[in-house]
């Protein structure tokens, strides 16, 4: 027997909760508070599930032995503590978006839990990595001076003796900033003044700044805003875009601001390329090499290359060049120079470029010697002693030095001394003086001024009349300029440029042309003159004018009207037989006269008769010139046919006139009937056959009519059984069965007639070739014609 009783903390009181009293366990109600009790079968002991906090207390347990004999009660007790887990808890913030530097606390929250309870407050960031941020047995931690590292997930963990549970994470935004912004340059180039771009380059500029909530951007370009944004790109950045950026980044929530300056500086390289130039120094005893890019940003940076060997290496890469980003000089003593080419190289590179851009310059001394001439001014006030030594590397120093101390300084390349017209010394040498750097001697060359001296190619000149001949004129030796060259003629008057004379002049000779000359008015002596600073001159020069040789006779031989319309006549003439196979003439003169005029004719019933009157005109001469010497003949036409003229020839030879012939009338052409008569008879004839014809026609048509007629032209017997008369209407007889007989030698065909013909074997006209048919008393009859031709 057993009895199982509860006493409750904080009290004395026992209650029964079950017994055993050897009829079976009782339970009481008290265990309905105590949770889920069971008695253990065939024992004492009991099971108690699902423990309320109420079941925690005190329980004690009588057993009972030994009933019948000597009871014994046994005491047994039980402390039952009942420990309840903790809950699921919830995080409490004071400010779930505190300010950097501020003050904020966090509770962790839950429903039950039997103590001691640990709390611990753990914080994920947001790459997902988590720490303990602080742990207690206090529900509560409070943060100080709260910072931008605070940001994160913030989640707490409440343990105890049974279990450990773990709250929802919850976002703690710490807001601040704006920090000072980072600019980044891309491309980036730090220099001494900040960052530097190569000019059409692509350059962005990034603002960072860090803030909470996220800053917001304004670009500034020299205190100018360009732009709102993190980013600033620059497209092809020019040199104009050299200068401050400012980036201000602005926290809209805290209305805080902060601002960065930087300086860009924009690149960009020279102009062109390097000028490399080479220059004589130390009066032309030493060369200066020069090179220079100007322009660009920063300065570009020279340096020499090439023969250098005359300089120490130290002096030539950096002794001269102790500025080498604009200019760079080198000096080079003459000493060791040599007069052949010599190649140097002006070396320049500049950031913005790539590769380095070159020059090159080169010495040499000038080719030739040194030129001396003289020349006059146009007024003849000076005298201009020149001297040159061209074509050097770099150009040569001249000087002048003459007599009495006339001479002039040094000058580059060229100098000329200007001496007064007329001061200048005969005979004595003015001295040209030139200096090279490349050379140690002096190259000289010397004028000797002289009075010039004239020369021609032939004193006398002798020519034919008409033709072209040239004199000329030249100086010996051009030592000293002279003014012009002029030309007199046989009368003494200065030659210009005209249709008689034409002038081909330099400054050393001066040609003449006499043109078309003749005998009287070009012969003669012709003076070529011309004078310099030291005196004057003139040539003389014969022109002889011959004519042609006289040429020989020429006679006509005929002077005949070619019709007797007399307007054309028709020449013929001949040369002396012996002359004939020398030559000597190039041409003819064909002449004729207007000798007289008949005024007309009177035509009366008796016949024509000429009138003896007649008009007389002055005697003139009209020319015709015929140039081909071989020609023999001539027509002239369109004459007067009512004028009487005269034609004579005359030989010519260049322009020599010969002898003219003996003047000659031109002759009537010979009269000739026989044409005119054969003409008259053959139409005569026509006529004729015309009429017989038609005569013979009509007979045949009007027989009955006339039936004598008929019978004595055809006759009689068998007439109306044989005669079948085919009329024209019928059939025309051709040139082959008939014809008229052609007179003379004419080769015309005369007019075919049309005759009428019959059946019977007799017909009017015999063809050629036929034989008469026999017959009693049909013979043909025989027809004469007889034509008279008469002339005028």
């Amino acid at each position: 027997m057993y009895i199982w009783s509860f006493t409750k903390p904080g009290t004395e009181a026992i209650k029964a909760v079950v017994y055993d009293l050897g009829h079976g366990p009782r339970i009481q109600k008290l265990a309905q508070t105590l949770g889920q009790l069971t008695v253990i079968s065939n024992s004492a002991a009991v099971s108690i599930e699902k423990l309320p906090l109420a079941a925690q207390g005190l329980y004690t347990c009588q057993a009972f032995y030994d009933i019948d004999k000597e009871p014994k009660v046994y005491y047994y007790y039980v402390h039952l503590t009942v420990r309840v887990p903790v809950t699921k808890p919830y995080l409490l913030v004071s400010d779930v978006s505190p300010v950097e530097g501020s003050t904020m606390w966090m509770r962790c929250n839950l429903d039950n839990g039997t103590g001691p309870i640990q709390y611990v407050w753990q914080h994920e960031t947001r790459s997902g990595n988590i720490s303990v941020f602080a742990q207690s047995n206090t529900s509560v931690v409070n943060v100080t001076d709260v910072n931008r590292n605070h940001t994160g997930w913030y989640r707490c963990v409440a343990s105890n003796a049974v279990n450990s549970e773990r709250s929802d994470r919850i976002w703690l935004d710490i807001i601040f900033g704006p920090d000072i912004p980072q600019i980044d340059v891309t491309p980036y180039t730090l220099t001494e003044r900040g960052y530097s771009a190569l000019e059409r380059e692509t350059v962005s500029l990034l603002c960072q700044a860090q803030s909470n909530p996220p800053s917001q951007y304004v670009w500034f370009y020299n205190n100018s805003q360009v732009y709102t944004g993190p980013q600033l790109t620059i497209t092809k950045i020019l040199r104009m875009h050299t200068g401050d950026y400012a980036c201000l980044a602005q926290n809209t929530y805290l209305n805080t601001r902060s601002k960065k300056t930087i300086s860009l500086t924009v690149y960009y390289p020279p102009d062109g390329s390097p000028s490399c130039t080479v220059e004589p120094a130390q009066n032309h005893t030493s060369l200066r090499l020069l090179c220079s890019w100007s322009g660009g940003f920063p300065s570009a940076s020279l340096h020499w290359t090439g023969d250098l060997k005359h300089v120490g290496q130290d002096e030539a890469d950096t002794g001269q060049q102790t500025n080498p980003l604009t200019n760079t000089a080198i000096l080079l003593p003459s000493e060791g120079l040599t007069s052949t080419n010599s190649l140097f190289t002006c070396m320049g590179s500049h950031p913005a470029l790539k590769e380095s851009t070159e020059c090159r310059t080169s010495t040499h001394v000038p080719p030739a010697e040194p030129v001396c001439f003289a020349y006059v001014t146009n007024n003849k006030q000076y005298l201009m002693l020149s001297c040159s030594w061209d074509g050097g590397a770099p150009k040569a120093l001249v000087w002048w030095e003459g007599p009495d101390g006339q001479g002039k300084g040094g000058e580059e390349n060229s100098n000329i001394l200007i001496l007064r017209y007329g001061t200048a010394r005969s005979e004595k040498p003015y001295t040209c003086h030139a200096k090279h750097p490349l050379l140690v001697q002096t190259k000289t060359c010397r004028l000797t001024l002289e009075a010039p001296v004239l020369l021609t190619q032939r004193r006398v000149v002798s020519v034919y009349e008409g033709s072209d001949v040239q004199l000329t004129c030249n100086l010996r030796a051009n030592y000293l300029p002279v003014s012009e060259i002029t030309w007199f003629n046989n009368q003494g008057i200065d030659v210009e440029d005209t249709s008689k004379y034409t002038l081909l002049r330099t400054s050393a000779w001066a040609n003449l042309t006499v043109r078309d000359t003749e005998e009287t008015q070009d012969s003669g002596e012709y003076r070529c003159s011309t004078s310099n600073a030291v005196g004057g001159t003139e040539i003389n020069v014969t022109l002889v004018v011959k004519k042609h040789p006289m040429p020989p006779n020429a006679t006509l031989v005929k002077v005949m009207y070619n019709s007797r319309k007399r307007n054309e006549v028709e020449l013929e003439w001949q040369i002396e037989s012996e002359a004939e196979k020398e030559g000597g003439w190039t041409g003819f003169i064909l002449e004729h006269m207007w000798l007289s005029e008949r005024p007309g004719r009177r035509s009366g019933s008796n016949g024509s008769k000429e009138e003896t009157e007649e008009r007389i005109r002055p005697p003139v001469w009209y020319r015709n010139i015929i140039q081909d010497p071989e020609v023999r003949s001539h027509i002239v036409g369109r004459l007067t046919p009512t004028v009487t003229y005269q034609f004579r020839i005359t030989p010519l030879n260049h322009r020599t006139v010969g002898h003219p012939s003996a003047a000659k009338t031109p002759a009537e052409p010979r009269f000739n009937a026989y044409p005119a008569v054969i003409g008259a008879a053959v139409g005569g004839m026509l006529f004729a056959a015309i009429v017989t014809a038609l005569l013979l026609m009509y007979i045949i048509r009007n027989r009955n009519n006339n039936p004598r007629l008929h019978d004595m032209l055809f006759g009689s017997q068998h007439s109306q059984s044989r005669e079948n008369i085919n009329f024209p209407e019928d059939e025309v007889v051709g040139g082959s069965e008939g014809g008229i007989e052609e007179i003379g030698a004419s080769s015309s065909p005369g007019p075919t007639m049309v005759l009428p013909r019959a059946s019977s074997p007799l017909s009017a006209t015999p063809s050629i070739g036929q034989t008469p048919p026999s017959g009693d008393d049909n013979e043909p009859v025989s027809v004469t014609i007889t034509v008279k031709a008469t002339g005028s």
